[in-house]
C-alpha cells in the first residue's frame, strides 16, 4: 500500500505494531533519516534499541549476508514490546533479499523496516512494498514542510504552539532551512524555553535561529554591504592569512546579496533574514535597494565566471577584492 501526505504523516507518528513493515524512500537522506527515526521511535520507544528489539542492517552487509534480515526478523527477543528490523539505504541489489523476507514474514515477527534513496516507479522495491497487503511504501520529496509537521514537531521539542504570526515566522524558518538544522533550531528553542510559560516570541526564534557557519567570510559582507570600502583591504588580508579562498569568498557574497535581494522585495513583513546580524542586514535590504541589489549580483555573477574561467591569469583573491569594493561604492552613493 501507498501512502502520502496527512495520511503517511499519521502513521509516522502512530504506526500500526501489527504491519509487516514499511519503506522510506527519498532523494533527501536527512528527510528520509528523518522520518526514520519519528517511525521507529513510535513504534519501539525510546528503550527500544537498548532493549535489543532493533536490529540495524546496513544495506551492503546485507549484499554479503542475505540470511541477516530473515534472522533478524525470526528471532525472539528478551524484553517484551514491538521489535523491527531496520535495513538502511537498500537499493535494488539488495531488493531480491527484502522481497523474499516479506514473504516469509508471519505475525509476531519484527517488522521490516527499509529506507532508500530515490527509487522509480519501476523499482521491485518499491512495487513489493506497494503491493503488499499488509506493507507500506512512503515517498520522502523535497516539499517544505506543513504547518501541521511544525506544529507536530514543536510538540515533539516541547513548546507550546504560538500565535499565527510567530507560526508564520516559524514556517519561513523551515523553509530556508535544511530538515536537520530546522529540528535542531526548534531543540535549541525548546532549551532555551524550558521553566518560561511565555508564549514563544519572534525574538526568541531570532536569538534561536543558526547564525552562518562562516563567521569570518560574512565580517567581510557586511563591510562590503555597510558600503565601507577603505576597510575592505584590512579583512581581506586577514582571511588570506587564514586561508579562505576567492572562490569561497565569492559563493558567501552571492548568499549574502541574494538573501538582501529578497529582504529588500518582500512584501509579507517577514523578511527570511536570520542569525545575529539581521538588524544589521535589514537595514542593509532597506538602504541598497532592489535595483542596486540586483547590479551587485551581476556583478558577483560575473566574477564568479571570471575566476572559473581557463583563460584567467590575474590573482583569484585581486579580482574578489576589486568586485568588494566596487559593490561597496555602490552601496554608499
Amino acid at each position: 500500500m501507498k501512502l502520502a501526505g496527512a495520511q503517511a504523516n499519521g502513521y509516522f507518528a502512530k504506526p500500526d505494531p501489527d504491519s509487516t513493515g514499511i519503506l522510506i524512500y527519498g532523494a533527501d537522506a536527512m528527510r528520509v533519516a528523518l522520518k526514520r527515526q519519528q517511525l521507529l521511535k513510535a513504534l519501539i520507544g525510546d528503550k527500544g534499541e537498548e532493549e535489543m528489539r532493533l536490529t540495524r542492517i546496513p544495506a551492503a552487509e546485507l549484499r554479503k549476508y542475505p540470511a541477516m534480515l530473515l534472522d533478524a526478523i525470526k528471532a525472539i527477543g528478551f524484553f517484551p514490546g514491538p521489535r523491527a528490523a531496520f535495513v538502511e539505504d537498500a537499493n535494488e541489489n539488495t531488493a531480491a533479499t527484502i522481497i523474499a523476507a516479506l514473504a516469509d514474514w508471519q505475525a509476531g515477527d519484527a517488522q521490516i523496516i527499509v529506507s532508500a534513496g530515490a527509487l522509480k516507479p519501476t523499482s521491485k522495491l518499491r512495487k513489493a512494498f506497494e503491493g503488499h497487503k499488509s506493507a507500506l511504501a512512503v515517498g520522502i520529496y523535497d516539499n517544505p514542510p506543513t504547518r501541521d509537521e511544525i506544529e507536530a514537531a514543536l510538540r515533539a521539542a516541547g513548546v507550546t504552539a504560538p500565535d499565527r504570526a510567530v507560526m508564520d515566522m516559524l514556517n519561513d524558518l523551515a523553509r530556508a532551512l535544511d530538515p536537520g538544522d530546522f529540528r535542531q533550531t526548534l531543540e535549541k528553542i525548546s532549551l532555551y524555553k524550558h521553566g518560561d510559560a511565555t508564549p514563544l516570541t519572534a525574538e526568541d526564534i531570532v536569538a534561536n535561529a543558526p547564525t552562518s557557519t562562516e563567521a569570518d567570510v560574512d565580517d567581510v559582507l557586511l563591510v562590503v554591504g555597510d558600503g565601507r570600502a577603505a576597510d575592505i583591504g584590512p579583512v581581506m588580508r586577514k582571511l588570506q592569512a587564514q586561508g579562505v579562498t576567492a572562490v569561497t569568498l565569492c559563493i558567501g557574497a552571492m548568499r549574502h546579496f541574494r538573501n538582501l535581494h529578497r529582504a529588500a522585495v518582500d512584501t509579507s513583513g517577514r523578511p527570511q533574514i536570520w542569525g545575529s546580524n539581521r538588524d544589521r542586514m535589514l537595514a542593509q535590504a532597506r538602504n541598497w535597494g532592489p535595483a542596486k541589489l540586483e547590479t551587485a549580483l551581476t556583478v558577483l555573477t560575473d566574477t564568479d565566471l571570471a575566476l572559473r574561467s581557463a583563460g584567467q591569469h590575474a590573482p583569484a583573491m585581486a579580482l574578489v577584492e576589486r568586485a568588494f569594493i566596487r559593490l561597496a561604492m555602490l552601496g554608499a552613493r
